[in-house]
């Protein structure tokens, strides 16, 4: 092992478990909460924690292993099923993404109508097209044989040696495959969250508006409390925008370079760097740990659960622990007084008698 895969193994290492404990912090607060249960956006929180929890234990540990052993990690059927897995959890995760935006759009654009635009019933027909979406293109490639283990990532995944040779199906395929998941989700939430941001752009203009009336209203307000209001407008704008950035950023910065190595490698006649390619398959991975945090857990309603759990986990670690101590005192005093009724008052009759 080089240094290179040195800090690449760390880098995977460390991705394991972020995804691994913030997608079960995740999942034990979709179960204690009933009121997240109740939410459609819960429905695809929850498939998406799934893929990224599936992924985490089935792909990362043996592109782990990949890069820790020079040899092939697993069997072959061992990594044709995690290869099915790949394509699979991927395409999967990329859709939900694309479908907890447009029912962002949905709750934004038509705050009135949601509830009636969107139900349990709808998020269900949704979710059971990104089940059926990618178990198309992922039973595709495992019974045509194109997955396996490619060094380029480390990992068992679409494109080997008989992928090669089947020349210009391979090629569609891959085209095929990346255009209606990473393209269509991009387009999604690119033009979904825009119209989001352009809705609360406007709200946010209005309140400014009646904020600024009402400052010019009151005369006699001090310039400090003045100075806030327009402070707190100004924050509300960027908090927006921060959010949109986010949804959209993590999912650019994370697949993107992965695909764009993919279409890169179908056509480019020279190799491709192995590093590189490492590189771009740990950002891809990297979407599992950070889907927890852009989507549930900085949210108020999973904080505040999060605080509930821990809160009661701790009290109940600090009642056992004073009971514990009770027990031990109340213990001790009973060993103290059995000691003591055991001691025999001194006899007043002379020795010998």
């Amino acid at each position: 092992m080089d240094a290179a895969d040195i800090v690449a193994s760390v880098l995977v290492l460390g991705i394991i478990i972020v995804s691994l404990l913030s997608n079960v912090v995740v999942l034990i607060c979709f179960l204690y909460n009933p009121e997240i249960r109740k939410q459609v956006p819960g429905l695809f929180i929850l498939n998406l924690t799934f893929c990224n929890l599936l992924l985490s234990v089935s792909n990362m540990p043996l592109t782990l292993v990949g890069l820790i052993s020079p040899g092939h990690p697993g069997g072959s059927g061992c990594c044709q099923i995690v290869g099915f897995l790949d394509t699979f959890l991927t395409t999967n995760s990329m859709l939900s993404m694309a479908a907890l935006s447009i029912d962002r759009w949905v709750a934004v654009v038509f705050p009135l109508s949601y509830h009636s635009r969107i139900r349990h019933r709808d998020a269900v027909i949704a979710l059971a097209y990104t089940w059926i979406h990618s178990l198309c293109f992922s039973t595709v490639a495992t019974c045509r044989s194109w997955v396996g283990y490619h060094h380029l990532y480390a990992s068992c995944t679409l494109c080997n040696d008989r992928a090669k040779a089947a020349g210009t199906q391979f090629i569609i395929f891959t085209v095929a495959c990346h255009s209606l998941t990473f393209l269509l989700t991009l387009i999604v939430l690119c033009v979904t969250y825009l119209k989001v941001l352009k809705v609360a752009r406007f709200h946010c203009k209005r309140i400014d508006v009646i904020t600024m009336q009402t400052l010019v209203l009151l005369v006699d307000i001090h310039p400090s409390v003045r100075q806030k209001c327009l402070d707190e407008q100004k924050r509300r704008r960027q908090r927006a925008t921060k959010k949109i950035s986010t949804f959209i950023g993590t999912f650019v910065v994370c697949f993107t370079p992965y695909v764009i190595t993919r279409i890169v490698e179908l056509f480019s006649l020279w190799p491709i760097s192995p590093h590189w390619g490492v590189l771009s398959k740990c950002l891809a991975y990297s979407k599992a740990a950070s889907d927890p945090f852009v989507y549930s857990l900085l949210r108020h309603q999973y904080r505040k659960t999060c605080i509930l759990l821990a809160n009661k986990i701790l009290k109940r670690s600090s009642l056992n622990t004073s009971s514990h101590w009770m027990e031990n005192s109340v213990g001790r005093i009973a060993n103290n007084s059995n000691t003591t009724d055991n001691i025999q008052p001194p006899s007043n009759k002379p020795l010998g008698q």
